[in-house]
């Protein structure tokens, strides 16, 4: 070849940013061929070996491996699409650390125990698709099977969590006890119950939950500080039992069900959900007293 435009390893090294350990590597893949030898059997490089050597060090610091890098080099593969499918690979890589920041993040502001580290970082680094498997097998075990899918097709949408991609400690410590409150038999069992009670002679037409009912008929008694055992009571006690009966009251007495619709709204950004617990404890209130 000729000497003039010829390069040897240790100039190819100084001008390509990298070490000639590196270069003699990247000769031995495949990567770098050498143009020919000197005449004492050093390896000897065209100038065209500086830009290819620039190449692989671009694609090696983006993270793709040699085979990939081979494959791009010998024109198999092109660049945009190698560059597509390792920024989707980044994106995955992105969104896991941040997952695990905010887990970090949590268990330093809780103090939480090895236990609970534990079980946070196993729940917050499920994929997208494993957190929809557990939120549809939870809204399965209360809703599926009811035939009232008119009256709870909405319900079910607004009681479905969506982490984002890059959530806070607080959406992260919410979705993990919101989790672990959706994986619990004796919870699925009450809302199941309460859910049963609601689709008592439901016919077709879609209409409020008990709930809203409840807060909506009761509302105005409990800003006056109407007694629920004084005879002023027993209108706003007879508006609510013309839309549901004293069973169905009783299946909105639960505690946990009123964490599950606080830690919703927190996952998924909502504001602070209304309490119906004050119109529902007034209301049976006024019935035990009637």
């Amino acid at each position: 070849m000729d000497e003039d435009i010829a390069l040897g390893i240790g100039e190819l090294a100084r001008r390509g940013g990298v070490s000639v350990k590196t270069v003699r590597f990247y000769s031995d893949q495949g990567l770098l061929v050498p143009a020919g030898r000197s005449a004492a059997g050093y390896r000897l490089y065209g100038v065209e070996a500086v830009a290819r050597l620039e190449l692989v060090r671009t694609l090696r610091d983006l993270g793709i491996d040699l085979p990939t890098v081979r494959r791009v080099l010998d024109r198999e593969v092109s660049l945009p699409e190698v560059a597509a499918v390792h920024a989707e690979a980044l994106d995955v890589q992105i969104r896991t650390l941040r997952l695990r920041r905010a887990v970090l993040t949590a268990v330093a502001s809780r103090g939480s125990t090895p236990e609970e580290t534990e079980l946070m970082h196993r729940l917050a680094r499920l994929s997208e698709d494993e957190r929809r498997l557990l939120v549809q097998d939870f809204l399965d075990s209360v809703f599926a099977g009811i035939g009232a899918e008119g009256l709870f097709a909405g319900v079910r949408r607004s009681m479905t969590p969506e982490l984002p991609d890059d959530p806070s400690p607080a959406r992260i410590r919410a979705w993990v006890e919101l989790a672990e409150l959706a994986q619990d038999p004796e919870f699925r069992a009450s809302l199941r119950r309460a859910v049963e009670g609601e689709a008592e002679g439901f016919e077709g037409v879609p209409r409020p939950g008990v709930a809203a009912v409840v807060r909506e008929l009761v509302g105005p008694a409990l800003r006056d500080g109407v007694d629920p055992r004084s005879p002023e009571a027993e209108p706003f006690v007879r508006g609510v039992l013309g839309h549901c009966t004293e069973e169905q009251l009783q299946g909105l007495v639960d505690p946990l069900r009123e964490r599950y619709l606080e830690l919703l709204a927190v996952v998924n950004g909502w504001p602070p959900p209304e309490s119906h617990a004050p119109a529902v404890a007034w209301t049976l209130r006024a019935l035990a007293g009637a």
